[in-house]
């Protein structure tokens, strides 16, 4: 294969190193880095080059000298770079002859940006993709290389989401390598005059008003259920995190005001009447509520 370094921090990119080296493929560098706390799904791939002996740098900035000395040291043909929130510069983007090769969760050109996953679910899509492109200076916005449709259930979660995209981004990983290995790699560039970009979401996207509809509460709760960080509720000035739930729209509460608590099973199992259903909240941090009171 292709003289290759793999660049990545978060779960995607062990996963998809892993699947590589246990099948025999090998690369002569990683790069990653020490945890920051920006990410909720980092791992860091330095035992698994220590597991397989390969050559590890630990860098808290890709573009900045020392890290750009030590990647023309291993004079790369390819970087595969998987997981890596912040963009790659020019400078780094040049060193390879076949360029760094990114991961994108999502059918670009359409859903470049951030939080791919959660917004996909929170906005309630019934397909994504697991895409993989040569990277440019723009967010996601080079040339395709592999592009594999997913399929959203009604039933998944960012966890069963985020499986799915690795199952599909796996053996997309080993075609792509043997495909550069034979120099028979196609490479399609984007229309993005026909693409749209997510943005960055915050803390009050992910906090729940009982005003809404049962769809978007359940699609804001499994968006954003482990391994991220948990839609929530404000309570007594406290935020409540729900990780499951599931709704019921039933016109005999029609005339029920969204946020009164309709029944209490435990202080992590209760319905809340939202705007056009219920909500039952079957896991989620720990509060006492009374039957009867209103969630504001």
């Amino acid at each position: 294969m292709k003289n290759t370094i793999f660049i990545g921090c978060v779960e995607s990119s062990y996963v998809l190193l892993k699947h590589m080296l246990d099948k025999g493929y090998k690369v002569s560098g990683v790069i990653t880095m020490e945890d920051t706390g920006i990410n909720s799904d980092y791992h860091s791939l330095k035992p698994l080059a220590e597991q397989y002996g390969i050559d590890c740098f630990i860098t808290e900035n890709v573009n900045d000298s020392e890290t750009l000395e030590y990647v023309r040291s291993k004079n790369p043909d390819v970087i595969y770079c998987f997981g890596w929130s912040r963009l790659i510069g020019k400078e780094l983007l040049n060193i390879p002859g076949y360029g760094i090769i990114g991961f994108h969760p999502a059918a670009i050109p359409y859903n470049r940006g951030r939080h791919p996953l959660i917004w996909a679910l929170v906005l309630g899509l019934d397909k994504t993709a697991s895409s993989f492109f040569v990277m440019d200076e723009g967010a996601d916005s080079g040339d395709i290389v592999s592009r594999r449709e997913i399929t959203i259930d009604f039933e998944d979660d960012a966890k069963s989401l985020y499986d799915k995209v690795l199952d599909a981004a796996k053996d997309q990983v080993i075609d792509i390598t043997e495909m550069l290995d034979k120099d028979v790699l196609v490479r399609t560039p984007q229309d993005l005059s026909i693409g749209n970009i997510w943005r960055k979401r915050g803390r009050m996207d992910g906090q729940i008003d009982w005003r809404m509809s049962c769809d978007g509460i359940y699609n804001l709760v499994r968006a954003l259920t482990h391994p991220y960080v948990g839609a929530h509720f404000i309570y007594n000035d406290t935020e409540v995190r729900i990780w499951k739930c599931s709704m019921e729209k039933n016109d005999a509460y029609r005339n029920i005001e969204p946020g009164k608590v309709i029944k209490v099973c435990s202080e992590t199992d209760f319905t809340v009447k939202a705007y056009d259903g219920l909500i039952h909240v079957t896991d989620c941090d720990q509060v006492i509520l009374t039957e009867g009171e209103y969630l504001r």
